[in-house]
């Protein structure tokens, strides 16, 4: 027969009066950690105890009951009792239900304290957060609800954002599939089915991050700081209908505009207002657009403007402004450190006062009349205005100038011609294909050759970047000057140079988007202006400055003149192989470095415009054959995505920006080219008259300049 199994007899429960409890010092929690004394208190006052005491009886030295009762476990509820008691919100004597414990079982105090904190199982994030959902559905709001569990209200929010994640990855999250950080990720968006789609993705993906989630979730969205979006505003774009996806999570920096095209739409609406603003000034036309190509303003004369002259009370604004500037400049000019309240007043005043120089421009009202505008957004999304620019078709002919020289000066003048309707074109009509992508059919297996359009963007970007080199290094630029006319005059018809020797500055028409906003750009368009304040306003002045310049201030401003004729752009119709040829040799005279002047592949740049096969090929050249491995099993969009992460600090070049390095014959010849550098044999020293030039005994050659 079977012994009887014993049956567990639970220690009882009973109401105690709160001042026959102490609190034992046998509670192993001596850290304070989650709800404050004080919070779990104002929860009791309002929500009552929800959990006993766990008591044992005190015994004397005889081992008989006292009559009180020690708390090992739920010390921090003994302490909130205790809080309410002190603040007479609850009697000394209060019932408390509390758990007894037999004091001469075998196990200690220490124990049962241990036990209830280690065995305690915390509440499943996803169970918090459909809590939280349920309390909102009941009426609750969000402030009541951090409220009330003693949390912040963005605590509440981010929980709650949480449950508008696809109930399938919510499950996948439950079954531990899926990471919390993940699961944040995927509240960008609200957008179910695209959530569910990249999840699916990820898993035949080796990179799951959470960053890497977020980027394909808003890939088609535009970042709030995006020039477009800070130009209209976030207010107007939500007022017109549009949706703002925000990250509870991390960092998102105000967000990302869920509509790219109405946010276009908006932009050309606004811009055509401005332009509209603007047309009032009498302009013959208004070019309007979010940016224009580089060399934009080629060919087209600039207004020379007279700044209006302050008013008096402007005056008295901008002395009292300098006034201020120039005392605290003289107080702190020997401090080490300005305090922030006086650097803040130093920014303040240095903007108010360049506000104040930064004058508006007077135009002679008949020029004005032929004359026009450019108008853009900058980098800040502010508006760019540029006015006074004539068209050489809109010149004046002599007689006309004759005639309109004192327009400007003519009071009456706005009054007896009424001021024409100007011309505004807003967006423009760009060259090439009207979204300035091509669309390539997909081709696994062969590397065929990249496109025309994409060569001719490359170089346009290392013709720029020449550019800017070969400005700033006199012998290079006297030595490639020098090597063009040097074949004008004795090789006629050759043509192996990419130095167009009459200076122009080409504009590139077919250039690629946003060239002007390239650090290579930028530091031609200082260094323009910078010649500019030091050149005289009128030709004809211009060979007396000339003259008056240094040795050092001529050799600068040649290699900047001769740095503009350089084109190595791939023109299609132009098969010069040997123009190619000359930029490697100037790329390698300034040691050109696209990666290092800023070019990196993107998917809008190189990645998404060749095939799959040339994206592994990059990915090989700079990261190995094993990352290649990784990406190869992607569709395009995603191999082109995570093939620009992969190459985004590798400094990796595609051909046509590469610089070719001397074949074993070219590093030869340069090699017996260096030498001597005194002149020539033929041109040092001095030649006898009898017996001409070396080799030549009788002075055939002295009489060569009277037979040609």
């Amino acid at each position: 027969m079977a012994p009887a199994i014993q049956k567990i007899v639970l220690n009882g429960a009973r109401d105690i009066a709160f001042n026959k409890l102490i609190l034992s010092q046998a509670n192993v929690r001596r850290i304070k950690a989650g709800v404050s004394v004080e919070e779990l208190a104002e929860d009791i006052a309002r929500r009552k105890l929800l959990q006993s005491l766990n008591v044992r009886p005190v015994l004397d030295e005889e081992g008989t009951e006292t009559g009180m009762y020690e708390v090992p476990a739920g010390g921090r509820r003994y302490r909130a009792l205790e809080l309410l008691v002190k603040q007479k919100r609850l009697a000394k004597t209060a019932l408390v239900p509390c758990v007894v414990g037999d004091a001469s079982s075998g196990t200690s105090a220490e124990e049962d304290s241990l036990a209830e904190n280690v065995q305690r199982q915390a509440l499943h994030p996803l169970d918090q957060f459909r809590s939280f959902k349920a309390l909102i559905d009941k009426g609750l709001s969000e402030e009541e609800i951090a409220a009330r569990f003693f949390v912040p209200v963005n605590v509440v929010k981010q929980r709650l954002r949480l449950t508008t994640v696809s109930e399938k990855l919510l499950e996948v999250y439950a079954a531990e599939d899926m990471t919390l950080e993940q699961l944040t990720a995927f509240s960008v968006s609200s957008d179910h089915a695209r959530q569910e789609q990249v999840w699916d993705s990820l898993s035949r993906s080796y990179n799951k991050e959470a960053y890497y989630i977020r980027r394909l979730l808003t890939e088609s969205a535009v970042r709030v700081s995006d020039r477009r979006a800070q130009f209209v505003g976030v207010d107007a774009y939500e007022a017109a209908g549009g949706v703002v996806m925000r990250d509870l999570f991390t960092d998102d920096h105000g967000g990302w505009l869920q509509d790219p095209a109405l946010l276009d739409r908006l932009v050309d609406d606004k811009l055509k207002v401005e332009a509209q603003a603007i047309a009032s000034e009498g302009w013959k036309w208004i070019s309007a657009a979010l940016d224009f190509k580089y060399g934009y303003a080629n060919g087209l004369r600039r207004l020379v403007g007279e700044p209006i002259d302050m008013s008096t009370e402007e005056l008295a604004g901008y002395e009292a402004l300098k006034a201020e500037f120039d005392a605290l400049n003289e107080q702190y000019d020997s401090a080490d450190e300005l305090p922030d309240e006086v650097d803040e007043r130093f920014g303040e005043l240095e903007t108010a006062i360049a506000a104040f120089e930064l004058r508006p421009l007077r135009y002679d009202t008949a020029e004005i009349a032929r004359a026009g505008v450019f108008v853009s957004i900058d980098e800040d999304g502010a508006l760019e205005i540029e006015r006074g620019f004539v068209r050489p078709e809109d010149e004046a002919a002599p007689d006309a100038d004759a005639g309109t020289a004192t327009g400007g000066d003519d009071p009456g003048a706005g009054a007896r011609a009424p001021v024409p309707q100007a011309a505004i074109t807003v967006g423009g009509a760009p060259t090439g294909d009207s979204d300035g992508v091509e669309v390539e059919p997909e081709e696994e297996d062969a590397l065929r050759p990249l496109s025309e359009r994409l060569i001719i963007e490359l170089t346009a970007h290392r013709t720029l970047a020449l550019r800017a080199a070969v400005g700033a290094n006199f012998d290079t630029a006297f030595l490639a000057v020098l090597h063009v006319l040097v074949l004008n005059a004795y090789y006629r018809y050759a043509s192996d140079t990419c130095v167009e020797i009459t200076a122009k500055s080409t504009g590139f028409t077919a250039q690629a988007p946003g060239l002007k906003d390239t650090p290579s750009a930028k530091a031609i368009g200082e260094r323009h202006e910078e010649w500019q304040k030091h050149l005289p306003e009128k030709s004809a002045d211009l060979w007396n400055a000339l003259v008056a310049f240094d040795g050092d201030s001529r050799q600068a401003l040649f290699a900047y003149c001769a740095s503009l004729s350089v084109n190595a752009v791939h023109e299609p119709w132009n098969r010069n192989k040997d123009r190619q040829a000359h930029a490697d040799h100037l790329a390698r005279a300034v040691t050109l470095d696209m990666a290092a002047v800023g070019w990196v592949p993107t998917v809008e740049n190189y990645l998404g415009r060749v095939p799959k096969v040339r994206i592994l090929e990059a990915v090989r050249e700079a990261k190995g054959e094993q990352s290649a491995q990784l990406i190869d099993h992607l569709k395009k969009a995603d191999m082109a995505a995570e093939a620009q992460r992969l190459l985004a600090d590798s400094s990796w070049l595609p051909e046509p920006l590469r610089t070719r390095e001397m074949s074993d014959e070219e590093l030869d010849a340069s090699a017996g080219d260096a030498g001597d550098e005194d002149l020539p044999e033929f041109l040092a020293g001095d030649i006898d008259a009898d017996e001409g030039a070396d080799g030549d005994p009788d002075g055939e050659l002295e009489h060569l300049d009277a037979a040609e």
